[in-house]
């Protein structure tokens, strides 16, 4: 099986089906980072755009990496910081009217906005570069080092930052009523 660095060398060489498989092998793992950071009903647009973009910036990869993820993954941090730049500063609250009825969500979704609401906070508060190393490698599973690369930063840092994200969400007191943890 042929790596993201030879598929994209291939598709430079004109073998159009070549980037095809490295989006194949990726779109999962990318369409699942859009939609965690921009809604489902935006990243399928995202991801084109993404795609897009790879193709063509492919030539800026640097082959001497196996695995094209996070590169991919920094193409969509980019696509993502465009559209957020875009976006209204308000939140608007999505359509219930299609909810099915005698089925009453709110207890479990009161449940779910609390937590969630108390875990955004907490992670607001942490830099931006530290909640972004943090998201990498614990939704997107990559190593601080692949983190590292899609931020383009040291891999030292990353592993730097991704201690002081830890450190300071576990001090966090959002995080404590998250989980009961009485504050002292």
């Amino acid at each position: 099986m042929a790596s993201d660095a030879e598929l994209i060398s291939r598709s430079l060489n004109g073998d159009g089906n070549a980037f095809v498989e490295v989006i194949c092998r990726h779109e999962v793992a990318l369409g699942a980072y859009l939609a965690r950071r921009a809604g489902r009903d935006k990243a399928e647009d995202l991801l084109g755009d993404v795609w897009v973009a790879a193709y063509e910036s492919r030539r800026t990869y640097d082959r001497s990496f196996a695995n094209a993820r996070p590169w991919l993954y920094g193409v969509a941090l980019n696509i993502l910081r465009r559209h957020w730049r875009s976006q209204p500063a308000e939140d608007l609250v999505p359509d219930v009217a299609d909810m099915a009825s005698g089925w009453d969500p709110w207890p479990a979704v009161d449940a779910r906005v609390d937590i969630q609401t108390l875990l955004r906070a907490a992670l607001a508060k942490l830099k931006p570069t530290q909640r972004e190393v943090l998201t990498l490698i614990a939704w997107e599973d990559l190593t601080a080092a692949e983190a590292a690369r899609v931020l383009v930063i040291p891999a030292g840092t990353a592993r730097r930052l991704l201690h002081q994200a830890r450190k300071e969400l576990r001090n966090a007191p959002e995080v404590a009523a998250l989980l009961k943890i009485p504050t002292v």
